[in-house]
């Protein structure tokens, strides 16, 4: 078995590395940063999650969970396959988890990961979106999930344990709700990825069903991509999914419209004709494993391609904050997002870590994840001010006073440049107030 997944993964590296080669290109990347979060809610599996805020940000953006092959990791994905760019251009935010078991591939078949709240990488996965939705003004009916291979199976799982939080999906190269499924502990399931498993619409439909008993609301729509070729996870799944997802949404399997929108491919939809109609399928003639993904194709059946009102992330203006005595701003050193950074004074010059955004909870924000922190809890003199992924604590908050000065909620002292210092990289601390110029700031 493990021989198994270990030469899955080995062509699945190749195979996803060849996808990404052709993905539609985007708008050019922007300074914006793929920045690690921790602490972000329950994970009983050790998730890392990666997260994407574009510089611009949608007044009430939406929010993409975005899921990796086996081998793969977020941090690939987000380099590989256009989805930043596109973030970039539309203003929506992207989260990138990571497995870290040693297969890299997500929990699709234990009888927990396909139960609603049963345990497993669901729970982690749900975590995520929940911490970016606590944090950021994410419009509640557009929040998708997308998956290659591997994640393209979780997004099913996904789709079906939450159908309340989650409004539609893309599965590239996967297989439906269930398929997946042992009893024995074991990752991979033969039959399924040979294309062994076939059932009636009605029995894949009962699968997700029971995955939420009870459950009577608007359930995701579904946009599922393959090759039919592949022999990885056979072309059968893809057939399999849209008997699976028409009957979730209680739509005809007869199309209701067809047409090629790429070389070799054939689009079908169920349900309706246009756009975002609730079933979309997108089969490539004589291509396997590895097909031309299109990341705009699936962001505009996700209903995220459409511009709006941008402004920083989240809650005020970002902007620098420029020391009066020294005419240098609030700076973090080698735009690093590394918790535990010191801040420090440096030439004003417009970065994105020079950018500092005052929250209702008076927070200092910079990245749009991390504030401005006094380390350890600090409040004695000389306290050194940090960044820290963003938490809530009072040694997070800030008053921002009429003088200009910044005074730590919790210590009642002022940030301040050590021993007043005015030169490029003056460490900055907490002081005493005085009032002095040093100690002061000004937005802008």
């Amino acid at each position: 078995m493990r021989r198994r997944i270990a030469v899955w993964a080995a062509a699945l590296a190749t195979a996803l590395a060849t996808t990404a080669a052709v993905v539609t290109a985007a708008t050019p990347a922007s300074a914006a940063t793929l920045t690690p979060v921790s602490g972000f809610g329950a994970n009983p599996t050790n998730l890392q999650m990666h997260l994407y805020v574009p510089d611009r940000v949608a007044a009430q953006p939406a929010l993409l969970l975005a899921l990796h092959y086996c081998t793969g990791s977020g941090p690939a994905v987000h380099s590989s396959f256009g989805l930043s760019q596109l973030a970039d251009r539309y203003g929506f935010i992207v989260i990138y988890p990571s497995v870290t078991r040693s297969s890299r591939c997500w929990d699709v078949s234990s009888p927990q990961a396909l139960r609603r709240d049963g345990g497993s990488d669901p729970i982690g996965l749900k975590s995520m979106v929940d911490y970016v939705r606590s944090r950021y003004p994410v419009d509640p009916a557009r929040i998708g999930v997308g998956g290659f291979s591997s994640g393209a199976m979780m997004t099913n799982v996904m789709l079906g344990l939450y159908p309340d939080l989650f409004h539609a999906g893309f599965s590239s190269s996967g297989v439906p709700f269930g398929c997946f499924a042992t009893t024995n502990g074991a990752e991979w399931n033969s039959e399924c990825s040979g294309g062994r498993i076939v059932r009636t619409p009605q029995q894949w439909g009962d699968l997700v069903r029971s995955a939420y008993p009870g459950y009577t609301g608007t359930r995701p729509r579904m946009q599922t991509w393959h090759g039919t070729t592949d022999t990885t996870l056979s072309y059968v799944n893809f057939g399999e999914q849209i008997k699976q997802w028409t009957n979730v949404l209680g739509v005809s399997q007869t199309p209701s419209y067809t047409d090629s929108p790429q070389a070799s491919a054939t689009r079908t939809r169920y349900g309706g004709t246009g756009g975002t109609a609730p079933v979309e399928a997108i089969s490539f003639q004589g291509y396997g494993h590895s097909i031309p993904f299109d990341a705009a194709q699936a962001i505009r059946f996700l209903g995220f391609d459409t511009t709006g009102p941008t402004t920083p992330p989240p809650g005020g203006t970002a902007t620098p904050l420029r020391n009066a005595a020294a005419g240098r701003c609030l700076d973090v050193p080698s735009r690093s997002q590394t918790n535990g950074v010191q801040l420090t004074l440096w030439d004003c010059n417009g970065g994105t870590n020079q950018q500092w955004t005052p929250t209702s909870g008076k927070q200092l924000q910079v990245y749009g994840s991390k504030c401005l922190d006094a380390e350890g809890n600090g409040t004695a003199p000389g306290t050194r001010v940090i960044i820290w992924t963003c938490g809530g604590g009072a040694n997070q908050q800030w008053n921002l006073n009429a003088d200009g000065t910044i005074a730590g909620v919790q210590s009642g002292l002022c940030l301040s440049p050590n021993a007043a210092g005015t030169a490029n990289g003056t460490p900055v601390v907490l002081a005493s107030c005085t009032g002095a110029n040093a100690q002061k700031w000004t937005r802008g």
